[in-house]
């Protein structure tokens, strides 16, 4: 997911890594576990095996080395338990939209250039900028290789960090990676915007020309080589991705949530009205969304805002960068309402326990308010007769 906030991005965009640590964790490539040096020679094979010369190989495995300090950060991820409203003040900041809108103007001809190739806004890209690293203040201090095989070695998302170490290989070999100096997040993302090393070689521009894709020190690669990416998972040219709306009274709240995906039109026709502006044209489809229930601020999220979740899994972070691009672009703060008020972690857990024992599928009992539960609360609220919003409360813990 970065220092002071940026911890908490930190940890949520590592939980739910960029593109390529998205979705299905996919099995290891080769055994895991067992001596390092034994591992680190199994993986020297492999990379034989596809096609690199020893010699190469053992230059790039040299001073590879077990981090117990990436294994630390790893083990100490802890619950991310708050609500929309004081995450998204906490992280939007006035001192960082003016930077936010700093680098809009100092880079207006690099992003001018982004819309014509990807079709990716610079709301966007500012917006991830800003949050994955402060504008590259704090690109993490984890040597990148020693971090991605400390990780591929041990067992519990082998699967997921060996492609990126022959990433990183593929990136050596065109001297756009350093064993010894290139560093980044303890989970292996490098640079302003923090992507993996696959994501690096599958998308990665030279946007300054040099004739090297520097993610680190290049904010014209950095960029060009985020909206790439963002355009390959499936960013849709000229098209909105978050508004802010009001709701009609009376307004069924089963409809929100990302399982209902309406033509706007029809949103419109329940009396769902635009807070500012007009609503996008087109007849795309749409969702609703109460992220801090009904009491709460509301928004209609567009196709494009599905592409967030290809970047972070956190719904909350996912949110609060789509909502801050809007901003960076000219939207008003959001009228934050009354939400409601958040449950620790134990009573999270303890709804999701009660949750599960009346048959539903929350996956794990880990006190993080994910789509499975957020699903759940919702047809429990509504089978008690309160308003079916998703957003879990006090209430409904002790009814239950």
């Amino acid at each position: 997911m970065r220092k002071f906030l940026s911890a908490i991005v930190l940890s949520l965009s590592t939980t739910g890594a960029l593109a390529s640590g998205a979705g299905e964790i996919p099995p290891p490539i080769i055994q895991c576990g067992g001596s390092f040096s034994s591992f680190v020679d199994r993986m020297k094979d492999l990379a034989v095996s596809r096609g690199t010369d020893r010699t190469t190989v053992d230059r790039f495995f040299a001073s590879v080395r077990q981090d117990q300090r990436t294994l630390g950060a790893d083990r100490a991820q802890g619950i991310f338990n708050a609500g929309f409203v004081d995450f998204s003040r906490k992280l939007i900041s006035q001192n960082r939209i003016d930077n936010g809108r700093a680098r809009l103007n100092q880079y207006k001809s690099i992003f001018d250039s982004i819309e014509r190739q990807f079709g990716v806004s610079r709301g966007v890209l500012v917006a991830f900028w800003a949050f994955e690293t402060d504008f590259g203040a704090f690109q993490g201090d984890y040597n990148t290789l020693n971090s991605l095989m400390t990780l591929s070695h041990d067992c519990r998302r082998p699967g997921l960090f060996q492609p990126q170490v022959l990433a990183a290989l593929e990136l050596y070999k065109n001297d756009d990676f350093s064993p010894t100096n290139t560093t980044g997040a303890w989970a292996g993302e490098i640079g302003m915007v923090q992507m993996l090393p696959r994501d690096i070689l599958e998308s990665g521009v030279d946007g300054d020309g040099d004739g090297h894709v520097t993610l680190k020190t290049s904010a014209p690669d950095a960029l060009m080589s985020g909206a790439n990416m963002l355009r390959k998972l499936g960013w849709r040219a000229g098209e909105p991705w978050l508004q802010e709306v009001v709701l009609p009274q009376g307004f069924d709240f089963m409809k929100s949530g990302t399982h209902t995906k309406l033509p706007v039109s029809q949103w419109a026709a329940m009396g769902v009205q635009p807070r500012n502006g007009a609503f996008a044209s087109g007849g795309l489809q749409a969702s609703i969304f109460v992220p801090q229930g009904h009491g709460g601020p509301a928004f209609i999220a567009y196709p494009n805002f599905d592409v967030f979740f290809e970047w972070n899994q956190s719904f909350t972070y996912v949110l609060t960068a789509a909502y801050f691009a809007t901003r960076l672009e000219g939207a008003p703060v959001y009228n934050a309402g009354n939400p409601g008020a958040v449950l620790s972690g134990n009573q999270m857990k303890a709804l999701q326990q009660k949750l599960q024992a009346r048959g539903h599928d929350v996956g794990a009992i880990d006190g993080i308010l994910g789509s499975g539960t957020r699903a759940a609360v919702q047809k429990e609220q509504a089978r008690l007769g309160l308003v079916p919003d998703a957003w879990p409360t006090a209430d409904l813990l002790n009814r239950l």
